[in-house]
């Protein structure tokens, strides 16, 4: 009897199970233009900014079974491929990811099946930041718990083809192998802090130097000292580098009065000829004059005696 419930069952579950292996009809010519879905273009690429519906792959690290699988139960993943951005890996190949059990039930009397669902929470970036996820590509609401599950127990059986059905539904046990492989989606868009992924940031601009200027200075005649804000700068003829700014040019040379000037400097080439001049010097052989004599005032001479009165 048991193998004969058992010969009557077994078509239907293989039909079920092809049903939801069976790719989608394709729209046939008399489907109308506006039922076909458009292609969605790329959205543009964003800096340091991990985008939403990013798909990450990942692998079941342990089986699961909704014969002993218990509500909030968390379950590991492994991720299959890294994840980049601004072409620097953000997810490594082998990091955690977090699943955890919603539902679970395991088989019942009568040939009831179990029920085993699953949400995807989030993967550990190589930061040690969580990035969260979501089962479906587009997030369009409500919950794609049982879509995930699904999609879970019909890759199982094409991971496994060479499984006979019954080891995948264990007595109408949901169970899904370790190994088995599903791809995920990030869940919104996440702005990462590169300097966190190795990434130096961009060095600050260095403060603009202010263009010298150069004052080509020459003398007549030549070899003088130069002297620039009262320090020694070198002999004439010579090039020298000054800030700008306000400066005071000083040539001096033995013999000869001091040449001075004061500049503005704003840049640029400035040439600058001083034409020292000699001191007035003395006439050779002259006698300094001598200075005249003074004459002494003449002494005071005494009143003539007065007569007495007669």
């Amino acid at each position: 009897m048991r193998k004969v419930l058992f010969a009557f069952i077994l078509p239907y579950m293989c039909a079920a199970v092809l049903a939801q292996q069976s790719p989608a009809p394709a729209p046939t010519a008399a489907t109308p233009a506006s039922q076909a879905q458009a292609p969605v273009p790329p959205r543009p690429a964003q800096p340091h900014t991990l985008l939403d519906g990013t798909p990450v792959k990942l692998r079941l690290g342990q089986t699961m079974s909704s014969a002993d699988a218990k509500v909030g139960q968390e379950v590991p993943f492994e991720v299959v491929e890294e994840v980049k951005v601004d072409d620097v890996v953000v997810l490594p190949k082998g990091a955690t990811a977090i699943g955890t059990v919603t539902d679970c039930n395991p088989k019942k009397s009568m040939g009831r099946a179990g029920k085993l669902n699953m949400s995807i929470s989030y993967a550990r970036l190589a930061d040690q930041e969580k990035v969260a996820l979501r089962a479906t590509q587009e997030n369009k609401g409500g919950g794609h718990v049982g879509a995930m599950t699904g999609a879970m127990v019909a890759t199982s059986i094409v991971f496994f083809p060479a499984a006979p059905l019954f080891l995948f539904m264990k007595g109408k046990d949901i169970t899904i192998p370790q190994g088995t492989e599903i791809t995920a989606f990030v869940e919104g868009d996440m702005h990462l802090d590169m300097a966190r992924f190795g990434v130096a940031a961009p060095a600050a601009p260095a403060p603009q130097t202010p263009a010298m200027a150069n004052l080509v200075i020459e003398s007549d005649p030549p070899g003088a000292d130069i002297e620039v804000d009262g320090g020694f700068a070198g002999n004439t003829p010579s090039t020298i580098n000054v800030a700008p700014g306000s400066h005071q040019i000083t040539v001096r040379k033995k013999g000869f009065a001091d040449w001075t000037r004061t500049l503005n400097v704003t840049g640029g080439v400035i040439h600058l000829n001083a034409e020292m001049e000699q001191p007035v010097a003395p006439v050779p052989g002259a006698m300094p004059l001598a200075p005249a004599p003074s004459t002494p005032a003449p002494a005071a001479q005494p009143a003539p005696a007065q007569p007495p009165a007669q």
